[in-house]
């Protein structure tokens, strides 16, 4: 009861910001059409989390990096991603050629998605072995990544011209390569940063399967 308090809490803190977000971003936004696409991942996570709140809470490290990712791409949908002002301070200091804010954007893409499928996947004991894990989370967070490049393509065929602003390439021929080498090592780093911790708080969760996650790898594997 205690641990889905806990949940309760955070997902009631991580909603509020959200809304909180997303109400100060939809006064204003550099293209209506932009901040739609930018800001829909929010929309759809958002009811999701809330309808499977009691039969699968996830861990207050879980909903916080949720919390991160609702609003990298919140703030990308209020200026469109080639034009975030912490972007083009980020390329004054770093002396770059573009505006960085959209690999910021794809980092996350990654780091996030990694968690999440990392958390379901051992709840679940879906996959036995560390390395077995992490090589499947890797190829989850690139068929996502692959997915969105796939939509953007899409956007661009439907939208036309109008889509320059939601693809945000700036010029750059490799975008789409880039963005999921990003997306590739937010995976990375999650998995090398915050695997430790995320196991730790899904051992304190009431399902059947924690127990498994203290040691995901059976003997004599890895």
């Amino acid at each position: 009861m205690g641990m889905e308090n806990s949940a309760l809490k955070h997902l009631s803190g991580l909603s509020l910001l959200c809304l909180l977000a997303l109400g100060i971003s939809a006064i204003n936004p550099f293209d209506r059409t932009t901040w739609w696409l930018e800001v829909a991942p929010v929309l759809i996570a958002l009811p999701i989390l809330w309808a499977t709140r009691r039969r699968f809470p996830l861990t207050p490290l879980l909903y916080a990096c949720i919390g991160l990712h609702a609003l990298v791409l919140i703030i990308g949908g209020t200026y469109s991603y080639a034009r975030v002002p912490f972007g083009f301070e980020l390329q004054s200091w770093l002396g770059l050629s573009r505006n960085p804010y959209d690999k910021i954007g794809h980092f996350t893409q990654g780091f996030v998605p990694a968690l999440v499928a990392r958390e379901i996947l051992v709840r679940g004991g879906y996959v036995q072995g560390k390395k077995m894990l992490a090589f499947v989370v890797i190829c989850i967070v690139l068929a996502i990544s692959a997915s969105y490049e796939l939509i953007e393509w899409g956007a661009a065929q439907a939208l036309g011209q109008g889509a320059d602003e939601f693809l945000g390439t700036q010029g750059d021929p490799w975008d789409t390569q880039s963005d999921m080498a990003f997306a590739l090592l937010g995976g990375i780093v999650a998995l090398w940063g915050l695997s430790r911790w995320q196991d730790r708080q899904i051992a304190q969760l009431p399902d059947s399967t924690s127990s498994r996650t203290a040691s995901p790898c059976p003997p004599g594997r890895d």
